[in-house]
This record gives structure tokens, C-alpha cells and sequence, in this order.
């Protein structure tokens, strides 16, 4: 028998029991449907956090101090990391704390965080309107704050805020710039955050320990020089390891490779079990539909229909419904990924290898699942089923 007549009888016996063959596709499609929207889903975030955290900077190492009250390091410690030999080419110590700031009878909680003009450039953040803050913001403790949009819009309703003075945490400040906007969906966004002074902001939240900051490379390929020269100068000021902490952004990216993969494994082998449901679904049918056409496979077998003939016949009546279940499944998918990316904010697709690789597992599924019923319509014997009421 000819391939191509195989398959039209194949959809010929689909047509003939539409409801049955519907529901058998059912947990195909339901697979399909989890394991491709899970698995985008998982990709679209993680490709997302990704440009968000590599738009940091490839070349910044972020420095952590789990007891801050025992570390001694000042600010002009920091700036002698500062050096070609190092391989580091801007330093920027941290303090931040929750605080609340008041404005024209409006009040908020926001992120105040004290640091130096370097900061601005290591953290590639952008001054829309202003401008950042210097070195002599530093020098002499000024009053002067750098805000987030999020602040702006609650306090003031509007962003022509250059010039106006807010209260943070009971001391009056001069706003002198804006931040751009980076939104709700960017990865840990500075739009509710107030950027002062660092040495204003160890006298505002009477704290004089260095709890963290910042180290930008000269370059991306000398990154591995700046975390060496990093750990050398807190070896010798800080005594222990275990005390502080050193990320950089490709530790972080790698970490979160690792973790994101895991996730989309587990999560596609939890929704491959309902394409294995699908399947033992197709094989009951089968045999059904093997014992409902016994006759006609002993009047085909009479004819001279030879074994091979009867197998495939049923292989691809497997094989068809499991691939037009994981297409239908596919279809469903791109819409709900679709709108779970418009919700969420982010860009979300169904990518050709997570397409490819659920209609390859339900083609798959079906074969599985679709051989022992065929195999067993090819061994009737063309007189016992003839006999078969």
C-alpha cells in the first residue's frame, strides 16, 4: 500500500469517529500545551533578567560584608584599589537603608542610598535631567539628592522636580537630578530609590561601617584582575573570607544558566507526564478501533494485504492523531504565551527548538504507544477475523 493512501485512510478513520478521536488527542494536546508554554515562559523571563543584568555592566564586581561593624575601610582605602595594575578603574562605596520622605504634604517609603560620583558610571545609570552627583557632593556632606522617577511621580505628580527640595528621613534635601525610568518589569529597578552624598549618608543614618560597594574593570577582559586585586586588599584589611562576599555580573549570569536550565528541565519532565497520559489514551483507542475493524482487516488480509500493510496503516493513524493533537497543542500555546508576556512585560516566544521538540515528543508518544496495537491488528489471522462478530 502506498504511503500516501496509508495516511488518507488514516484520516479517514479519524473523520469517522471525530468525538473519540478528539478526546484522544486531548491529553496530547494538554501536554503539548504545558510543556511548550512552561518551558517559553521560563525562557522569556530568564532571557529577560538576562539583558537586564548584563546592562549592569560585564565589567562591575559587587562586594558584600556579612558583619560590617568589623570591617575598618574607609573611602580612601577604596580609591587606591584604583589603579592600571589592578585592572579597576572606579570604586564606590554603599550604604542604603529604607527610609520615608515627605514632600508638599506627600509622604512614601523609598530606598536612600548614599554613594559616591563614580557610582553613576558603574552602574550605568542615566541622569535624564540634572545632573549626578560629584566629588564635592562628597567632599562636604551637601544636601543634594539624585531620585527615581517612582519618587517623583508620588511626590510631586510630575518630573520637572530639578530644583525642588524633598525631606529624607527629617533632613532637607535639593533635588539635582532625575534617573531614567527603568520600570516595574527591570531587574532590581531604581525608580523608588533616592541616590545622596555617601558621606552625607553615614551621618543621616548614623552609620559609619562600610557594608558594600561597587568595582568597575578598565575592561571586560580584565575583570578576573580586578576580582584577584579585590580579594588581595580585603585579605589584608578584613582577615577572613567568610566576612565578605565578591559577585560579578558573569558569576551571577552563570549561576542563574544553571538554575533556569534545572528549572526548565524539571518543569518539562513534570508537563511531559501528561504526553505519556496522551499516549496510553492513544493505545487504549487503538485497540479499540483494532477490535471495532477486525472484519476489515481479514478482508484485507484476504485480498492479499500483507502484514507490513496493516501495521503501518495503524502506526500512522497513531501517529496522526498525536501530531495533530501537538499542533492543535502548539497553537493554544503561542496564545497563552502571547498574553502571559503582554501581563507580565516581558517578551515571551515559542522558540523553533521548544516547537520542534514537543511535536518530536507527542510524534514519539504516539509511535510508542501506537505500535503494540498495530502490531497486534498485523498478526490476526485472516480467517479468525473474518469469523469475529
Amino acid at each position: 500500500m502506498m504511503l500516501s493512501q496509508s495516511i488518507r485512510m488514516a484520516f479517514k478513520a479519524i473523520g469517522a469517529n471525530k468525538s473519540r478521536s478528539f478526546l484522544t488527542m486531548l491529553g496530547i494536546i494538554i501536554g503539548v500545551l504545558a510543556v511548550s508554554t512552561l518551558i517559553s515562559v521560563v525562557q522569556g523571563a530568564t532571557g529577560s533578567i538576562t539583558s537586564q543584568l548584563q546592562g549592569l555592566g560585564s565589567n562591575m564586581l559587587m562586594v558584600n560584608f556579612r558583619n560590617s561593624g568589623n570591617v575598618e575601610i574607609t573611602q580612601s582605602d577604596l580609591q587606591s584599589l584604583v589603579s592600571p595594575s589592578t585592572g579597576i578603574s572606579a570604586v564606590s562605596p554603599t550604604v542604603t537603608s529604607q527610609g520615608t520622605v515627605r514632600s508638599a504634604g506627600k509622604s512614601m517609603t523609598a530606598t536612600v542610598t548614599g554613594v559616591n560620583k563614580d557610582y553613576f558610571g558603574i552602574r550605568s545609570l542615566t541622569v535624564t535631567t540634572g545632573r549626578s552627583l560629584q566629588a564635592a557632593d562628597d567632599l562636604y556632606r551637601t544636601p543634594v539628592a539624585v531620585i527615581g522617577t517612582g519618587v517623583a511621580d508620588t511626590l510631586f505628580g510630575q518630573r520637572n522636580v530639578v530644583g525642588s527640595t524633598i525631606v529624607v528621613m527629617g533632613r532637607e534635601m535639593t533635588i539635582v537630578g532625575l534617573l531614567k525610568e527603568e520600570g516595574t518589569s527591570q531587574f532590581n529597578t531604581n525608580d523608588n530609590t533616592i541616590f545622596i552624598p555617601y558621606q552625607t549618608a553615614q551621618r543621616l543614618l548614623k552609620n559609619t561601617y562600610l557594608s558594600s560597594f561597587y568595582v568597575a574593570s578598565a575592561s571586560s577582559d580584565t575583570v578576573a584582575l580586578a576580582k584577584t586585586s579585590v580579594e588581595a586588599f580585603l585579605d589584608e584589611r578584613v582577615h577572613s573570607s567568610d566576612n565578605y562576599s565578591i559577585f560579578s555580573m558573569n558569576d551571577i549570569l552563570s549561576a542563574l544558566g544553571s538554575v533556569t536550565s534545572l528549572l526548565s528541565l524539571l518543569l518539562g519532565g513534570i508537563a511531559g507526564i501528561s504526553l505519556l497520559v496522551g499516549g496510553i489514551g492513544i493505545m487504549n483507542i487503538m485497540l479499540v478501533s483494532v477490535t471495532e475493524r477486525t472484519r476489515e482487516i481479514g478482508i484485507r488480509k484476504a485480498i492479499g494485504a500483507k502484514r507490513r500493510s496493516i501495521l503501518s496503516q495503524f502506526m500512522i493513524e497513531a501517529l496522526v492523531i498525536s501530531l495533530v493533537g501537538g499542533l492543535i497543542g502548539l497553537g493554544i500555546s503561542w496564545l497563552g504565551v502571547t498574553i502571559i508576556g503582554s501581563l507580565m512585560g516581558i517578551s515571551i516566544g515559542i522558540t523553533f527548538g521548544v516547537a520542534s521538540l514537543s511535536l518530536g515528543f507527542s510524534a514519539g508518544v504516539g509511535l510508542v504507544f501506537g505500535i503494540y496495537p498495530a502490531a497486534k491488528a498485523s498478526k490476526l489471522a485472516p480467517i479468525d477475523a473474518l469469523r469475529y462478530e
